[in-house]
């Protein structure tokens, strides 16, 4: 079973705001959980019941996962001090 994955547009915009060589490490993890959504690792947040995050470096990767439609959705994306404001 493969997901698909699905990137909000404001997590779109905060991948486009990092640096080149973060771009590249988020976009292979956020690719990488089409094939498993909850890899070695991932955590469930506690403040938001749908939410998960994966972490990359000092960047963390927020998502929600729809198992009925096999969707995988990227909420935000940003530095580990500053992705959990406003969740």
């Amino acid at each position: 079973m493969r997901y698909a994955v699905e990137i909000d547009t404001k997590a779109a915009r905060e991948i486009r705001a990092l640096p080149r060589p973060e771009q590249r490490r988020v976009i292979a993890k956020v690719e990488a959980l089409a094939d498993n959504p909850r890899p070695a690792g991932c955590v469930k947040l506690s403040g938001a019941p749908k939410l998960w995050r994966i972490r990359s470096g000092v960047y963390r990767i927020v998502y929600q996962i729809q198992d009925q439609r096999l969707v995988v959705t990227i909420v935000r994306v940003g530095h580990r001090r500053e992705v959990y404001r406003g969740l």
